[in-house]
Order: structure tokens, then sequence, then C-alpha cells
């Protein structure tokens, strides 16, 4: 055991120097983006290029507890309401209206396609998270409309929220009846 020693690092035996020398090889790029080469060799089909030329512009909208994240893209007017039209998802015109309304304020009604999926809260605080993510997305799409939609209250976010309830209160706020004696 006094001949191996646990600490002794390992003999490394060099190659003889009579050997020609090893020339690196060249890497070729890893990088995502096609070469000249590649790019010349790709070809999109018709259906792919008029999906990558065809606009569209995104928002996202908050009201109470909704998340609205909304798509515009320029056509004829048509609604897509996670999977329904707005007259189904929306059946009450006050809500429909509100939704609606930085659209009819910008004067771009049945201008853009609209997709939106919302989900979280009722019935107006979607309409509310909509109507906020459409601003939004009119901003992305023509920044001179940010002054009328400022003025009209659509950019700004509503903080309101549902106050928490408190310990020995019926409500947030309702306090059992009191009683004097």
């Amino acid at each position: 055991m006094a001949d191996q020693d646990p600490v002794q690092e390992p003999v490394v035996e060099e190659a003889p120097s009579d050997e020609t020398p090893v020339e690196p090889i060249p890497i070729e790029p890893t990088s995502s983006e096609p070469t000249s080469s590649e790019e010349a060799s790709v070809q999109e089909s018709p259906a792919q290029s008029a999906r990558l030329e065809k606009a569209q512009y995104l928002g996202t909208g908050k009201r109470k507890t909704s998340v609205a994240r909304v798509i515009l893209r320029p056509g004829p007017g048509t609604t897509w309401f996670n999977g329904r039209t707005i007259e189904d998802y929306f059946p009450r015109l006050t809500h429909r209206a509100a939704a609606l309304a930085p659209l009819k304020v910008a004067g771009l009604e049945g201008t853009y396609d609209i997709r939106v999926r919302v989900h979280g809260g009722g019935p107006t605080g979607q309409a509310g998270a909509v109507r906020h993510g459409i601003a939004r997305a009119l901003v992305e799409a023509d920044p001179n409309l940010r002054i009328p939609l400022k003025r009209e209250g659509f950019l700004t976010r509503d903080a309101r929220q549902v106050e928490r309830k408190k310990a020995g209160l019926h409500k947030a706020r309702k306090a059992p009846q009191f009683s004097k004696r």
C-alpha cells in the first residue's frame, strides 16, 4: 500500500513529435437564419406568404379579474370571442356596445376582424377587458388614435377591484347591527 499514493496524479504521455500537426476543421454557423444559398432554395407557398404579409395588431386588456388578449386584422369586421360571435358571447347590448366602443370612437367599425381570448370574471368585467384590449391594439395599428381614445378613457386601466372581506364584519364594510345595551 505504500507504493500507491491516493493523491498521486496520473502520468500523461505526450504524442511523438514526428506526426504532422492537426489543423482545426472550420465549423459552419449554427444560427437559425438561413445563409444566402439556403434562401435561394427555400420557397414559400402562397398561403404562407399571404399569412406573413397580413398585418395584425395585438392588445391585452384588463378589468377587475378579467384578462382579454385581442388580435385585430384588417378585414370585413368579423368577430371571434372564445370561438363564438359577439352576439353569442355577449347577449346584452350594453356589453356589446362597451366592448366595441373604441372602434366606434375611432370611426373604424367594420374595418378590422376581431379575435379575442378572454377569461376570468363576469360579463361586465370581460366586456371592459375587451374594450381595453381593442383600444390598445388600435393604438398599435395607428398611433394617431391615442389622443381620442385616451380622452374617452379607453386606454386607462380601471384599477378598481373587489374589496376583501374583513374579520368581524359581514362583508367588506358591512358591520353587524349595533346594540347600545
